[in-house]
């Protein structure tokens, strides 16, 4: 999976910089834009960040795009997921002492997320965008447990914070400054809304 990451953003880089890009027809600006996501995630998986909560969760997404070259953009984000769960089996003996306990982990990625936009080589006209990304960054993980557990308080956090993924998106214009949003991750996928 990493390495089919990497050829896609080496792919994107290079269609992006590449002197044949050309600028949509309508001269298009993509950024001065605020996108507010949400996904569903079960198995929170960022590439190279893994933690397992057993069942599906929201995962809120907030970024800001700033307009770079021709069709591309920058923006920085920030994403918010949170788990806990409650283990009470009774009364722990001797061989089981961290039976019952509370546990919570707040997962909070930050990175960059660089955009392509291909409206131009689509040509579906001016409601619609079509794009590829790519994005980076690290996930601040904060899992806390209560005072009395002496279990393993690793056991449920996997890999480095650090993560790359890849996304393929669409945007429908409803007017010149909302829009509704459709993004394919290999991290966590989100709909929402785009306010320009």
């Amino acid at each position: 999976m990493k390495k089919i990451t990497g050829i896609l953003l080496i792919f994107l880089a290079a269609f992006c910089f590449s002197g044949t890009a050309q600028e949509t027809n309508t001269g298009e600006k993509y950024g001065n834009t605020l996108n507010l996501g949400i996904g569903i995630g079960g198995y929170y998986g960022y590439t190279g960040y893994y933690s397992y909560v057993g069942r599906s969760l929201p995962v809120f997404n907030l970024n800001y795009e700033f307009d770079v070259a021709k069709a591309f953009t920058l923006a920085p984000f920030v994403s918010f997921a949170s788990y806990s769960n409650s283990y009470y089996y009774g009364n722990p003996s001797k061989n089981h002492p961290y039976r019952n306990y509370n546990y919570r982990e707040t997962i909070v990625p930050i990175g960059v997320k660089g955009t392509y936009y291909f409206d131009n080589i689509v040509k579906a006209g001016s409601k619609w965008d079509f794009y590829l990304a790519g994005s980076v960054g690290f996930a601040i993980v904060n899992a806390r447990w209560d005072n009395d557990y002496y279990g393993d308080q690793n056991y449920y956090r996997r890999g480095s914070s650090t993560f790359l993924d890849v996304h393929l998106g669409t945007e429908y214009h409803f007017n010149s400054h909302f829009g509704a949003f459709l993004d394919l991750s290999s991290g966590v996928s989100t709909i929402g809304l785009s306010i320009h």
